[in-house]
């Protein structure tokens, strides 16, 4: 009985692999009705199926499976059509089958009603029956199609595993001659126990390359079956964790080791750890799957769910070969397939629609899964409708998640973010298939508790795409350990782009209104001091570190006050206590044996209002001029008297003060002496004709901006803050030197044109400079 009882088991995993696999082809045979191909390899997977479970005594699923086989076998045949009725029947075959499996795994049999199903099957054949006659008077050449059909089968395939005579294969290569061959025949005929191979060696009658490549070639290759073996999962999650206990053994032993010094012990040591990161290795490769596993399924559900809104809807999937841990396939599977299943319902529009908004009626669903840096990305992109920003902005005013006022302030990709909020719907009739926001709080909850993230972007009437973040793997990472204060971190590595020391002489801290920045080649970065952001004691700006960290698509700089060591940590989770201050990712047990918390990314720079949205550049890349300013660009705001103006932060090169007698006259331009170049000051209340007071500072506020080699100094009351535009600009033509104006801050800004606003003050200042080159030159 426990014999029988395995191979049930076995007889149940088969079958649903066969039943994936099916599934994949129906649907691809309904795009390729005339595959020969498909429509064999589907006969045979549900003659498999049929011949098992009438062995098994499963009666009533061999009955079903032994309909659908006739009903295939009338297709492979050509006596019926494949048409989208045959495919449908043959699915709901198909669902039958696997719901009387899920029977036989929960109490031992097959009983589940499927007579209706047996019927549709028949009735579909008498139909198709019955108009294959009228069909073949009409057009008589046809009814030489079915014997053509099995005249045309091909023959059976050679025995698995017949190899041809090593004689042969040595002389059809010029290998060896045909009398040497025979000779040795003859010889093992009359007694000689040698090999061929060995005679004709051991007689000089063939090199010993030729018998090696010869005997590799007549060796049969190993069957896919035999190349696998199926392994119980839990026995992997197992040896993961054994191997993450050996990983955390491993670093304790090699610093106690390295801190006693001796020579042998090291040497062995650093044996152990090599041997102990290929096997973590090793086992870590057993765990990856290609997400592919996931996906398979997902043609069914697009096609069934298009089928019944009656939408034509095509899937495209890219990057189907992207591997992840297995555990974090499962985790994603069910947010994926809501997705899908609300962009088909939701996203998509039909057919009449599209058409008349100038669509194509066929809408696309683009399944896409590549690595980036560290971390799987996976996005559900549709050319439906898109979301309209404004409806979705007003529903959440409507349910008291924001206020009216703070809309105007806010990016659009932070508004769409509403739709991950419990409960939130912007859908006119909610479906029993999905709601856009219904569940997508669940959604993003999944991928939170793995360590991913979520996010969504659209435009209005040309579609939506969500993206998921995840990581490749919960186990074991590579990370840094750095120092905050008496306390000890943990940063994973996949997320530092670079490490910049800080001594205070030639490398600063700069502040713009309070907040700290680095310039980092030319480019101010922001910063994040971990001990302030973790509310320990803030340190000095000297003897420093700044990592710079990428996170959301957005680099910024944390402060810490040591970086140690790179080492492999075993990433153990938190509780929930710990997960819902957002601020780590996780625990590990360091090389000294202390607990590390592992901080995360993400979470930091979200809280230093920072990741507000994503800047992603494509390959195409959108290059920005000295006055172009878009959705989500950074701007440095200042102020001059009583107005705001912005500056876009990647056209600033430093923010510095000058003393008021250090400022000089040439001319008739302001001047100052800095870093052994003579600097024009323009003055922006000047430029804009804006009343300014003269403040009782002994210094002066400027952004320096350089261009072609030539630095000017923009003279400010005062530096506010670093902000993100994050509306549309109004242009406006009333004062030279500016773009438009937008709502930032909630507070109107004016956007400056720097290039406009230095030939308002100077218009001689580039034919200077061009001048200058002519002369260098």
């Amino acid at each position: 009985m426990e014999e029988l009882g395995e191979i049930v088991g076995e007889f149940l995993m088969e079958s649903h692999e066969n039943l994936d696999q099916i599934d994949r082809d129906l649907v691809d045979l309904e795009q390729e009705p005339n595959s020969r191909d498909l429509i064999s390899r589907i006969f045979r997977a549900i003659h498999t199926i049929k011949g098992t479970s009438g062995f098994l005594a499963f009666s009533r699923l061999e009955a079903l499976a032994h309909a659908g086989e006739s009903l295939l076998s009338k297709l492979r045949d050509g006596v019926l059509p494949v048409t989208p009725e045959t495919i449908t029947t043959l699915l709901a075959t198909i669902d039958g089958v696997r719901a009387m499996l899920a029977a036989i795994e929960e109490n031992g049999s097959d009983d589940v009603n499927v007579e209706s199903v047996i019927s549709s099957i028949h009735a579909q054949m008498d139909t198709e029956a019955a108009a294959a006659p009228a069909e073949a008077a009409a057009t008589p050449e046809v009814a030489a199609e079915p014997p053509a059909a099995e005249a045309v089968r091909p023959a059976p395939e050679p025995v698995e595993g017949q190899r041809k005579p090593l004689g042969e294969m040595l002389v059809e290569s010029g290998a060896a001659q045909p009398s040497d061959v025979g000779s040795a025949l003859q010889q093992q005929l009359e007694g000689d126990e040698r090999k061929l191979g060995t005679i004709l060696l051991e007689e000089g009658k063939a090199q010993p390359t030729a018998v090696t490549e010869a005997l590799q070639a007549q060796t049969p290759k190993r069957s896919v079956a035999d190349q696998t073996i199926r392994v119980d999962v839990d026995l992997l999650d197992s040896l993961m964790n054994m191997v993450g206990e050996l990983v955390l053994a491993r670093n304790q032993l090699v610093r106690g080791v390295t801190e006693l010094g001796d020579t042998g012990l090291v040497r062995s040591a650093q044996r152990l750890g090599m041997i102990t990161s290929e096997l973590q290795e090793g086992i870590m490769k057993t765990r990856m799957q290609p997400i592919d596993h996931i996906w398979s399924k997902l043609p069914r559900v697009v096609r069934d769910l298009s089928s019944s809104l009656g939408k034509q809807v095509q899937l495209v999937m890219e990057g189907k070969e992207t591997e992840l841990d297995r555990s974090l396939l499962e985790a994603v599977k069910d947010p994926l397939t809501h997705l899908v299943r609300n962009a088909v319902d939701h996203g998509i529009e039909d057919v009449e629609r599209r058409a008349a908004a100038g669509k194509d009626p066929e809408g696309t669903l683009t399944l896409r899964a590549y690595h980036e840096g560290g971390h799987v990305a996976v996005e559900v992109g549709d050319n439906g409708a898109g979301m309209d920003v404004d409806r979705i902005a007003a529903k959440a005013v409507e349910k008291g998640l924001l206020r009216a006022e703070q809309i105007a302030g806010m990016d659009k990709r932070d508004i769409m973010a509403m739709v991950f909020q419990p409960g939130f719907s912007t859908a006119a009739k909610v479906t029993n298939v999905s709601g856009r926001g219904v569940g997508m709080d669940v959604v993003k909850t999944n991928i939170e508790r793995i360590g991913g993230t979520v996010s969504v972007d659209s435009t209005l009437g040309e579609g939506t795409t969500w993206r998921l973040t995840i990581p490749l793997t919960l186990a074991i990472i590579q990370a840094l350990t750095v120092d905050c204060g008496d306390q000890r971190y943990v940063v994973p590595q996949v997320a530092v782009l670079e490490l910049v020391y800080i001594d205070g002489q030639s490398t600063k801290i700069e502040y713009a209104s309070g907040a700290p920045v680095y310039r980092l080649r030319g480019k101010l970065l922001p910063l994040v001091r971990l001990d302030r952001a973790l509310g320990l004691d803030v340190g000095g700006d000297q003897g420093v570190y700044i990592m710079v960290l990428q996170a959301d698509g957005r680099r910024f700089g944390l402060v810490v006050d040591r970086v140690l060591n790179t080492e492999e940590v075993v990433v153990k989770a938190l509780n929930s206590r710990f997960k819902d201050i957002g601020m780590y990712a996780g625990a590990t047990i360091l090389g000294d044996g202390k607990v590390g918390l592992i901080l995360d990314v993400s979470s930091l720079a979200r809280r230093s209002h920072l990741a507000v949205g994503s800047e992603r550049e494509n390959a195409t890349g959108t290059s920005r001029g000295s006055g172009g300013t878009g959705s989500g660009e950074r701007l440095l705001i200042t102020a001059v008297g009583e107005r705001r103006l912005a500056i876009p932060l990647d056209t600033v090169t430093r923010l510095e003060e000058f003393p008021r007698d250090k400022i000089e006259h040439a001319g008739s331009r302001e001047v100052v002496q800095y870093r052994n170049q003579i600097l024009p000051l323009f003055r922006l209340s000047h430029v804009l004709g804006t009343y300014s007071e003269e403040p009782d500072s002994d210094t002066v506020p400027v952004v320096v901006y350089s261009e072609a080699g030539r630095s000017v100094a923009l003279v400010v009351d005062r530096i506010v803050d670093i902000a993100e535009n994050s509306t549309n600009v109004r242009r406006e033509a009333e004062d030279d030197g500016l773009l438009g104006t937008a709502v930032i801050q909630q507070r109107v800004t004016e956007l400056l044109d720097i290039r406009r606003a230095i030939l308002a003050a100077d218009p001689n200042f580039y034919r200077d400079a061009d001048d200058e080159m002519l002369v260098e030159a």
